[in-house]
């Protein structure tokens, strides 16, 4: 099975952090689960590989999103912290 999750943000800047927040886990996956993580053009692209069911999918596209969307809440504390 595969997924692949395109995330788009208004400047290439804010798509580089987040993708650099969540590609550690292009290193460190279970065996029959890979997970690669790019960004260009202002998107981040994960596409997630898995021979380990449905279930172990879905956890670890929740588990991807809920990173990314941590990342993406830090970047806007600090953008309140800087006055932007």
């Amino acid at each position: 099975m595969e997924a692949q999750i395109v995330l788009e943000y208004e400047d290439k800047k804010t798509a580089l952090a987040v993708a650099s927040a969540i590609s550690p886990d292009n290193f460190r996956t279970p065996t029959g689960l890979s997970i690669e993580t790019c960004h260009a053009d202002g998107k981040v692209a994960t596409t997630v590989r898995c021979t380990r069911g449905i279930p172990s999918l879905t956890a670890t596209i929740d588990d991807l999103l809920f990173c990314a969307s941590t990342a993406e809440k830090v970047l806007q504390a600090v953008k309140k912290l800087e006055g932007v």
